[in-house]
């Protein structure tokens, strides 16, 4: 019995220390060609956002779970909270047509242009304003350090 278990354990180590299964990433891996922290992806496991594969205490990553990783940073990037881009996943039916999920990503996602056309704006306009502060605050030390030489 117990030369059955130093052998499945065995087995377990040296699928850990050496290849993974095709198709599976290493978090490192995963890490690295995403430019996230591991702390980011065990985060996002978490939330249940992506699931990869356990063996023993190493995660493995599928090529769904990359993909649903591309789409959770694409909606962090565009302005998505986490449980939007959730909701937004959770709507997936792999067997379905997926209308719905399409119509509501339509949805929020003008819904979501339309808020950063306004931060733009505003954007727009505070950095008008700051180089007009700019201008003036130089032109007034210009003349304060000129007013200082000649007179």
């Amino acid at each position: 019995m117990t030369d059955n278990i130093k052998v499945a354990d065995e087995a377990a180590q040296e699928k850990l220390s050496g290849e993974i299964p095709a198709g599976f990433t290493r978090i490192g891996e995963m890490a690295e060609s995403f430019g996230v922290s591991l702390r980011t992806l065990r985060f996002y496991e978490d939330k249940g956002l992506i699931q990869p594969r356990r063996i023993g205490n190493a995660r493995l990553y599928s090529h769904r779970d990359k993909a649903r990783l591309r789409l959770v940073l694409l909606g962090r990037k565009v302005g998505f909270s986490l449980r939007e881009v959730k909701q937004l996943m959770d709507l997936y039916d792999p067997n379905g047509s997926n209308i719905r999920q399409m119509k509501v990503v339509l949805e929020k996602s003008e819904r979501q242009l339309g808020r950063l056309d306004k931060q733009r704006l505003a954007i727009e306009e505070a950095i008008s304003e700051l180089k007009g502060l700019i201008t003036t605050v130089r032109d007034r030390l210009d003349d304060r350090q000129s007013a200082r030489r000649y007179g």
